[in-house]
Order: structure tokens, then sequence, then C-alpha cells
């Protein structure tokens, strides 16, 4: 790790100071090279930053300004942090200007400057939410206007103090698969359930200023942030610094593969970050993760977090950062990065962190930024020493620990039955569900007798007799932010299609098949390549623009499949693109969830089990009668090359990003409310006004004592949200589906907990 955040690290470890505030973390953290940027002060006023035996990373230099911010002199102490912090604004408050401490970058062509700039400035950072957990937080700016309104005063000065993106991903459900007609059923079963917390999101984003809510259908929020929201560098008013987020929702790291430092934050930690609350953290330790070499033909992006997941689980990154660097990094798109960076929750990183270089800049130009913007940013992150290229020889860097990974050791894998980081290669696959089975219960076991493993239950779908067994596959999806935004990926499920459709495989029709791009993007690339065709043959129809599978809105079973897997107590599995497969998350009746790249997903829906040897078992019998196997299908590393250059264009990004505010006809018909005052309804089942500040005088109470506080909860190891709070299906026998039935709610509009 670099030796400044070193000196806080041991600082903190060491008992002298466990938090630090932002203006003292700024101080002590910032690079060398703010000084260099800084006038000179009095050698008095002024500490040494003291001496620099390796320079600092990317991240470092990058963190110190976007989490922390701060106009502030170098220091190793948090009191003359402090002393050096209130002088530099005493001075810029007598002077009502910052011009003495801004540096002016020009273009590199010459001409008017881009703007001005200070290493490390202290200027707030925008944040992102998506729906769960965004309509808590615009409640909660609700009540705190009526509060105002009580006591007299301007409920408009409510506001959130910085830009906040709110973008509605998590409510499409896969009611509807396999038919062409699936987006256009899934959005009005969407709008019909959600037609409430929609019309209130809609209210907020007039009510309130600093806000921006991305209308549903637009795609899942992580992926339109990467194309289209994140700006690496900010220009604001010709003042320019660092871009950084935190988002309501653990995923928000995937922005980390763009070189914009985010992760996410609890509600109440978002809230106070948009009424301009300063951050605070314990200062983390930095991994060092060193890529070398280039994934072998046919591995994928995929394969590789997988890996990089099992791998920093067992290092042990809980509450660290991880930066990512080495000669490997330039064998890695953007959108293999940001694949990587997506699973930090899952590997337990607070992010895993990739710096500028090259190829950050062409994906900006591919995504539709415009060549003066990436000018720019370049520009800038070179002036501050945050830009990386990995052509030149660069001196070692320190950090708290260090992994390497040599690129070509990644093999094809999935991860499963039940955990992220419990990754099973390809090869392998066979004999560890077979294990699987044999196993007591646990994350590794699901305790089937010998004499049970081989049952077969037979069932009639729609007519046609039908078998499942232990292991069959019941749900195939592409699903997910962290898969669906990579084109790599995407473009390569659809060549297994295509060469599986040309040798005449089908997918078990009782299988439910579905496809859910992260942004528009995708199809239009997917319509360009003309794949698009062979997914839909395979059943793999796109069923909406959001967060489905993943988070467990994969809909209902067919009532015939979802009979024979309780009546048999089947063990019957999904495999998905997603990031996370806890037991239940998924689906109720799917015990057995495997993460897994697209391709894959497409391959083990046309093998129908999980159960099989893809190296000595075909998949299945062509139109020919012969047998094809997993080669047959596979497309190589140059195939998917050639059509993701082909198909994946910038005007595609433009076109899409350019009416992604205006909405759809059924968000641009919900009816709200003109007043800057929510009218709350007493009868809702989705929104009530908060009692936080009903009873709010002008004189507040003061502190209470905390009496007979006790333990709610007491888990063990690997519980997770998932456990106590899950965001899926409400059984119909649950308390609270009870809840709704008392209040008139029929089992069809139950909608999910997450949307409740």
């Amino acid at each position: 790790m670099p030796p400044l955040t070193s000196s806080l690290l041991s600082r903190s470890t060491t008992g002298s100071s466990a938090r630090v505030s932002a203006a003292a973390a700024a101080a002590i953290a910032r690079p060398a090279a703010a000084d260099a940027a800084a006038p000179s002060a009095p050698p008095s006023s002024r500490p040494s930053p003291g001496p620099r035996t390796k320079p600092a990373s990317p991240l470092a230099s990058r963190l110190a300004g976007r989490i922390f911010g701060g106009h502030r002199a170098a220091a190793r102490s948090a009191s003359s942090a402090a002393a050096v912090f209130e002088r530099r604004f005493a001075s810029a408050a007598t002077r009502n200007s910052y011009n003495e401490i801004l540096t002016s970058l020009g273009r590199p062509g010459g001409g008017e400057e881009f703007g001005k700039y200070y290493s490390l400035p202290a200027l707030s950072d925008p944040r992102i939410a998506r729906d769960f957990t965004g309509v808590p937080a615009v409640v909660d700016l609700a009540c705190m206007r009526d509060a105002m309104s009580k006591l007299g005063s301007d409920p408009n000065k409510i506001n959130p103090l910085v830009p906040v993106d709110l973008v509605i991903d998590h409510s499409v459900q896969v009611d509807v698969a396999r038919s062409e007609n699936a987006v256009q059923a899934n959005m009005q079963l969407e709008f019909q359930r959600n037609k409430e917390r929609f019309g209130f999101l809609k209210w907020g984003s007039s009510a309130f200023r600093n806000m921006l809510v991305v209308p549903p259908g637009s795609g899942i929020v992580h992926q339109v942030n990467l194309e289209y929201l994140a700006r690496v560098v900010f220009n604001n008013d010709g003042i320019l610094y660092p871009d950084s987020v935190v988002g309501t929702d653990s995923h928000t790291t995937m922005i980390d593969g763009l070189g914009v430092a985010g992760w996410g934050v609890g509600g109440i930690e978002a809230e106070a970050a948009m009424l301009g609350q300063p951050m605070s953290m314990v200062l983390p330790g930095v991994v060092g993760f060193k890529l070398s070499g280039k994934l072998k033909n046919g591995v994928t992006a995929t394969d590789l977090v997988l890996t990089v997941t099992q791998l920093l689980r067992k290092h042990g990154v809980v509450g660290k950062f991880v930066e990512f660097y080495g000669e490997g990094m330039s064998e890695l798109s953007l959108a293999d990065r940001a694949t990587i960076a997506n699973m930090s929750p899952e590997y337990g990183a607070t992010m895993g962190f990739f710096p500028v270089d090259g190829k950050t800049l062409d994906h900006l130009k591919l995504t539709g930024r415009s060549d003066d913007t990436v000018a720019m940013i370049e520009s800038y992150l070179r002036a501050n020493k945050m830009f990386v290229d990995y052509s030149q020889v660069r001196p070692e860097r320190v950090y708290s620990s260090y992994l390497e990974l040599n690129l070509e050791e990644v093999e094809p894998c999935l991860s499963g039955p039940k955990r992220p980081h419990d990754r099973v290669t390809l090869k392998n696959m066979k004999s560890d569900w077979l294990s699987c089975l044999d196993s007591d219960v646990g994350f590794k076991g699901f305790a089937v007798p010998k004499e049970s493993q081989g049952k077969v239950a037979e069932f009639s779908f729609h007519g046609t007799p039908a078998k499942i067994k232990h292991g069959d596959v019941v749900i195939a999806a592409i699903t997910s932010c962290t898969n669906t935004s990579n084109p790599n990926v995407m473009l390569g499920a659809a060549l297994v299609a295509k060469k599986a459709c040309e040798l005449g495989l089908e997918v078990k029709p009782w299988i439910k098949t579905s496809l859910a791009p992260g942004s528009g993007v995708v199809k239009k690339y997917m319509d360009k390549s003309g794949l698009q065709k062979y997914l839909d043959q395979l059943g793999f129809h796109i069923v909406g623009y959001g967060c489905t599978t993943c988070i467990g809105n994969s809909g209902e079973l067919d009532e015939s499949v979802s009979a024979a897997i309780s009546e048999n107590d089947i063990v019957a599995a999904a495999v998905l693109s997603g990031n996370r497969n806890f037991e239940g998350r998924v689906h109720p009746l799917t015990r057995a969830n495997y993460l897994a790249s697209p391709p894959l997903v497409v391959a083990y829906a046309l093998a129908g089990t999980v159960n099989i040897d893809f190296e000595k078992e075909p998949i299945g019998i062509s139109k020919d009668g012969k047998e094809v196997y997993f080669r047959d299908i596979w497309p190589s590393t140059e195939e998917i090359a050639e059509v993701v250059k082909s198909s994946v264009l910038p005007d595609m990004f433009k076109s899409t990003y350019e009416a992604i505010t205006k909405g759809n006809p059924m968000w641009n018909e919900l009816p709200v409310s003109a007043s800057t005052l929510y009218p709350w309804d007493p009868s809702s089942t989705y929104i009530h006004e908060p009692p936080y500040f009903k009873d709010m005088t002008m004189t507040p109470p003061g502190p209470r004592p905390v009496k007979d506080a006790y333990c709610l909860l007491n888990f063990g190891d690997s519980i997770t949200t998932d456990h106590i709070s899950p965001a899926g299906n409400i059984h119909p026998d649950s308390p609270a589906a009870k809840y709704l039935k008392e209040r008139g709610v029929e089992r069809k509009d139950f909608n999910s907990y997450g949307s409740r």
C-alpha cells in the first residue's frame, strides 16, 4: 500500500484514531503531486510531506480526493491536517476565491483551456440508487418536507444537496418467458403492480432538485452508470474534479472497472450523503492484485471473475480495497474489468479498482462520450498522475498485501450450488454434483439417499409427457449486471445458440429460459449481429430490461413443473449469469443454483441437466442423428471478437441514451401531484408517512438514555440479507402474505419483498 495511506493505517491499528474526518483524511492522504500543484506556503505553516520511498498507486491518489475531498496541504497527523484545513478555508473564505490554488488545464492541441483544477478538490460526489432502496430515501425526504411545513418554514428547502441518479430497475419480473411479446407483457404487469411506487418516484423527480429518475424499462442501474451516467472527471463550470459515487446497491462497485471510485452503502449513509454530510470511514488496507498473461481461447470474463472471487475470499479482503495492476491488465477489455469489479461484494472487498488507462478511454469513446470530453479526462488524470500506461515500465507499488494470478491458468467454471465463491471447474462439474447429492446438508450438500438419487418424476407438460430428475435444469437465465454489460459474453452466448440451432438442438419446453439485458444497447447489437433470432429459437427471448432472476424476480414456474419438484422432493437446478446464488434467492424450488457465463447458461439449457460431463458426454443429438458435444457449439475467442467488432458501435449508445429520461407511454401517462408536498394515502400497502418528524418541535428534546436494549438476531457464518430480508418471491403461507391478504391484496398482486 502507498506509504502516505499506510501511515494512517498504522495509526488506526495502534489505536490513536479509528476514524478520521474528511478534512484530516484528505490532508493526510494527499500525494506529493498535489503539493507541486498548490502554491507554496511559509515553512512554519506548511508541514513537510516527508520522504516517499515508493510511489502512491493511482487508487491512493484518487481516493484522497474522491472519497474524502479537500483543498488541503499534505500532513502526517490529524492535528496538523486540521490546522492546515482551517487555514486553507479561512483564507479562501476571506478572499472568496480559489484562484491561487487552481491550475489551468490546457487542451493537448492548444486553444481554449478545458478549465481549472486542483489536485484533490473538496467537491460533492454524485449518488446513485435503484428503486428498492431508493423509494425509502425519497419517502424520508418527503416526510422532512412535511415537518418543515408544520414548523412554519419553507418545505422547498429540503432537497438533495448532491446529484442523485435513481434508476428503476429491480421491479420487473419474468412472468412471461419464451414469447416474442415477453417485454411488453412483463412491463404491463410491472406497472400494474407498482403503479403507486412508480407514481411516487415520478413525483419525486419533479418535486426535488438534484434528482434524476431513470424510468422503468431502461436497464440495470450499474450498466446505465457504466455506459451513460459516469463522468470519470467532472467539469463543473470550468472546475475539474474526479467522479466518485456511492450507491444503495452493493454492486455499485461495477463502476470501479471504469476507474471511478465507488461502492455500495446503506440507506442511512446514502441519505446523509444526499443531505451534504461528509463521509467518514475506517481507512482500509489495499490489496494489490497483480494480473499477468492472457486468457486462453474459449475462457470468458465470467470464468475469470469466479476464479478471482474464490481467491480473494480465501485471502480475506472484507473491509478492504483491492487494486488490480500488472501487464495482464492490457489484455482485459473494459467490459471484462467491469465484470470483475461488479462482484466485489461476493469476494468481500469494499471495491475492486481498475485505474484509468487507454482501454478506459477507448470504452468512453465507444459508449458515445465526445472526443473533447475524453481528451479532457485524459489530460486531467495525467496532470494528477492518476493515468496508467501499461506499455511503459512502472515502478513497483507498495500495498498492504499481495496476490497474483496468471490469466492463462483460468479455466472454464461455474460457482455453486449455494455460494458465489464455491467455484467448480467445468471438467469437474459432474463429479462435484454427485458429491453434493451424497454430502450432508450444507453449502455443498443435499443429503439425498443413494437409493433416491436416480429417482425420475414423470409429469405432463401441457399434454406432453415429461420427466425430471435431481440436477435437471428448470431455470436458465441470462441476467444480471455482472454479465449483461459485457458484449463478449453476450454475443458469445448468441454464437452458442447459432451453432446449436444449425445442428438442430433444442431446449426442453419446460425449462424457463430468459434474457434480461442491462440496457437497450444490448438489443441493438444483438439485432445488428443477426444472432438474436437464434437465442429466440432456443427460448431466450428478451423478457425485460432490468434485474430479474438474479434478484429473485424469476417469476413462477409452470404449475406442472412446480408440482413435480415439490411432490417428489427433487433437487432442481437453476443456471444463471448472475452474481448471487444463495439457496432460496433465485427461486424457492431451485435448491441448486449455479453462476455461469451466458454461453454456459445456453449450454446447460441445451443439456437440460447439471449432471453431465461436457468433455465425455454429448450435449444432444443433431438433426442428422449424430451426437453433439460441447466442443461442437463452443465459439473461439477470435469468433467472438470478430462479431463484437462489427456489431457494437458508438451510435447505438448515443441513440439509446438520448431518449433514456423520456420514459415510455406507461410511465408518461402516470398521473402525479403537482404539489411540493406528497399526498400520503393511509390505506396504502406500499408507502406510508414515517413517524419520525410528526411530533417535532423547534426545541429538540436532547439526548435520551438507551434502556433495555437487546440483541435482535445473532448469526453464524455466511448468513446474508437473502436469509434475513429476502428481495424476491413472497410465499403464500408467509407472515407477509397474511398481512397483505388481511388488507385485501390478492396473491397476484403480492409483488416481491424488495418492492414492498
